[in-house]
């Protein structure tokens, strides 16, 4: 069901206010009101899902490349034909979000997903050549490539705009559960199934549960689709535009993005559970999972506290932890400390993963959500994927410590240059004059 004209602009009043901090309501705030809501509650199951078989998928990639390899740049490979497509499609799709059924793109990607997983289990079971499992990887990335606006935008299609807030806190802690959850146990299939076969085929039966599920939420809140219109360039950067001109935007997705770049230890996780901490299948899940399990905890925090007051701050702060606690663990030879350090990193990115999402959902438009988001994405995957990519390539020329190291260094540089050319990042607030309701 669409919200009609007074319910938006009560919704809207009601979504500035919370993000206030100071409405009249602050002292009733709910952080289960969403829970109550069948659908939310059954695309993020669904999402959750189909992301805890990917996070296993990411576990078991790494030790079948690095065990067959042992190259780090193989790994960082990984990354890199994974963000291709990321790119080459972010514009397209994101416009494709804003005029087709955002449901129907995602359902499809995510039968395309499950098809490149399957193709991964061929290839370990068969011991075929490395480079196909690149070419599984790369229509895999032109699935998420595809879908990702879609699903960013489809969110806000199962709430109304009150409860926006609300829904990515929850959204955000559930996808940290599967976050946690898939590695731990795509380390513990690879450990007992002596290979990484058996952790893709789980993948796949879960991307089908994660499909069937979706099938079954109906976005009750979504707004009237733009009229067809040809497809033009001003139609295609339009959100690129729109980002370039809400500076807040901006300088949050900037600094997410060179932080993470430099950043970024996860791509070497094999490389420290193999070769520095010697931990095995089992040590490596429970290394990618240690930055999901501080995300899920700081995600379950921020559910219960009000909305920060001063967003950009917090995620300046958080940022710097997140180089930090990088550095120290590039420099660990404990399981443990790296284990703690990588839970640091999980909590300090999740306050970054929920001010930059609550920006983009609440000052973007309805009608370009899904092309702001598209550029949201290709901000995401460059810091994820080509940070992957980066860290492999340091690490072939300079060693695994030094890269990690290096990078926790430039994250705390970057943090210094954001503050420094945009200094309206610290004193941003909701509501203070700079925040624009969504229209």
């Amino acid at each position: 069901m669409e919200l009609d004209t007074e319910e938006q602009q009560v919704g809207e009043e009601l979504a500035h206010e919370q993000l206030n901090g100071n409405d009249s309501s602050a002292g009733k705030h709910d952080p289960y009101a969403v829970l109550r809501n069948r659908d939310l509650v059954l695309y993020t199951i669904a999402r959750n899902i189909a992301m805890m078989g990917q996070q296993m998928t990411t576990v078991a990639i790494g030790w079948e490349i690095y065990g067959r390899t042992r190259d780090p740049l193989a790994l960082g490979y990984v990354g890199l034909v994974q963000f291709i497509p990321v790119l080459l499609l972010a514009l397209p799709a994101g416009h494709a979000a804003d005029r087709f059924g955002r449901k129907e793109i995602v359902q499809s990607a995510q039968l395309l997903i499950t098809l490149c997983a399957l193709g991964l289990a061929a290839v370990s079971a068969l011991r075929a050549p490395v480079p196909l499992i690149y070419l599984c990887l790369l229509f895999a990335g032109i699935a998420r490539g595809i879908s990702g606006p879609a699903r960013s935008a489809m969110l806000v299609g199962f709430v109304p705009p009150a409860e926006y807030q609300s829904a990515i806190k929850w959204s955000t802690s559930m996808f940290q559960v599967a976050s946690m959850i898939g590695p731990a146990l795509g380390g513990a299939v690879i450990a007992a199934g002596h290979g990484a076969t058996l952790a893709f085929v789980l993948d796949a039966l879960l991307g089908i549960t994660g499909f069937v599920l979706t099938a079954l939420a109906v976005p009750r809140y979504t707004p009237p689709r733009a009229p067809a219109a040809p497809i033009t360039l001003d139609s295609l950067t339009a959100g690129m535009r729109f980002v370039w001109q809400t500076r807040i935007i901006l300088a949050t997705l900037t600094l997410d993005l060179f932080a993470v770049l430099f950043g970024g230890a996860v791509a070497l996780l094999p490389v420290y559970a193999m070769d520095i901490l010697h931990v095995g299948a089992h040590g490596l899940g429970w290394l990618e999972a240690a930055p999901s399990t501080g995300a899920l905890c700081m995600a379950v925090t921020l559910t219960h506290l009000p909305p920060l007051k001063r967003p950009g701050l917090a995620m300046l702060w958080a940022v710097a932890g997140f180089g930090g606690a990088t550095i120290v663990f590039g420099l660990s030879q404990s399981f443990w400390l790296a284990l703690v350090m990588l839970f640091l990193t999980g909590v300090c990115d999740n306050i970054s993963v929920v001010v930059r999402s609550t920006l983009v959902q609440v000052l973007t438009p309805d009608e370009m959500l899904g092309r702001v988001s598209a550029v949201n994405n290709v901000f995401i995957s460059s810091s994820n994927q080509l940070g992957g990519f980066e860290s492999g390539a340091v690490a072939r020329l300079f060693g695994p410590i030094t890269s990690v190291v290096a990078g926790g260094i430039g994250t705390l540089l970057v943090v210094a240059a954001i503050a420094a050319s945009w200094p309206e990042v610290i004193r941003f607030q909701f509501g203070n004059g700079e925040a624009r309701r969504r229209t």
